[in-house]
């Protein structure tokens, strides 16, 4: 495949992190760029984005209100699919979050316990079995809106009930305090999960974390930025709203401002410790293509009052 084949292939099925994913490794002849130290966090979009291109996406209407409501509504049965589809061979494992988030390698708590640790939208395990070989003291919860992808994730071989705990949750709709105690966790990493939410939805997502999130605690959070180059290359009749798209396969796409994601979590008594975009690089070098990836990509502190 060639560079555009598999950007296509991308808009069918999922946007992908180029820092993760199965289109950055599937031929040798693509690499990364900049990739080797911790990201270096831009302010500024215009810095990233190309000016025609983004006004572009940003003058195309929206599709009719009922798809918005559609897509929301099948969100359960459509990431059912995708890893029916997949199973488990879609994303590679995060291997790169200890450069982008150290908090994940403490060993123990200010109060000499055990860090516990929850992934939200943990698919099959790509950050819970290669954060556990890099932190073995931590413990894993992994909730994920698909039972199918938690079924995958109990089924794998490192998988055992004292070191994890996978559930599943609709954490828009459903109480995160039926399977979690109040307060009990330390950390959470939101990688690439709410994007796949409408911006309306979103607060229901935080107040939900919120309730298990120890006073002092860190949201991890990386996901898509706008004007990436995924979101340029949606075809028209995909934009349901501003920053808002669905692919073929039903599953949906959110692009962010990194503006949008720091007042997100600070009108539900967060802090940023650190928040900005960052600008990867996707490289075709037999064909000379290289597609700008562009994230968000921040630290939150539950504020303790």
């Amino acid at each position: 495949l060639n560079l555009e084949e598999m950007e296509e292939r991308d808009n069918v099925v999922k946007d992908v992190d180029c820092d993760d994913d199965v289109v950055c490794s599937s031929s040798s002849l693509l690499t990364i760029r900049d990739d080797s130290k911790p990201a270096l966090l831009v302010d500024d979009i215009s810095l990233l984005a190309n000016g025609n291109e983004c006004n572009r996406v940003d003058s195309e209407p929206c599709e009719r209100p009922y798809l918005t409501v559609k897509y929301s509504k099948d969100a359960k049965r459509y990431w059912d699919l995708f890893y029916r589809r997949n199973t488990v061979n879609f994303f590679k494992d995060r291997h790169w979050l200890v450069r982008e988030f150290p908090v994940l390698l403490a060993e123990e708590t200010e109060e000499g316990e055990r860090p516990v640790l929850l992934e939200i939208g943990c698919g099959v395990g790509n950050t819970i079995f290669p954060i556990r070989k890099e932190n073995p003291n931590l413990f894993v919860h992994g909730c994920d809106l698909s039972p199918r992808a938690v079924d995958f994730v109990k089924s794998h071989e490192e998988y055992s009930k004292e070191n994890c705990n996978a559930f599943q949750c609709d954490l828009r709709s459903d109480d995160v305090l039926n399977h979690l105690k109040p307060q009990s966790v330390d950390i959470i990493t939101a990688l690439f999960v709410f994007s796949a939410m409408g911006l309306e939805e979103m607060d229901a997502v935080v107040e939900n974390l919120k309730k298990v999130l120890k006073p002092g605690g860190v949201i991890c959070f990386r996901d898509y930025g706008i004007y990436d180059h995924a979101m340029l290359r949606f075809k028209k009749g995909h934009k349901l709203q501003p920053q808002l798209y669905f692919r073929q396969d039903g599953t949906r796409a959110f692009y962010f401002k990194q503006e949008q994601v720091k007042e997100l979590f600070e009108r539900h008594g967060f802090k940023a410790s650190s928040v900005g975009y960052v600008s990867r690089e996707t490289v075709n070098k037999k064909e000379g293509l290289s597609a700008g990836r562009v994230f968000v990509q921040g630290e939150f502190r539950l504020v303790n009052k």
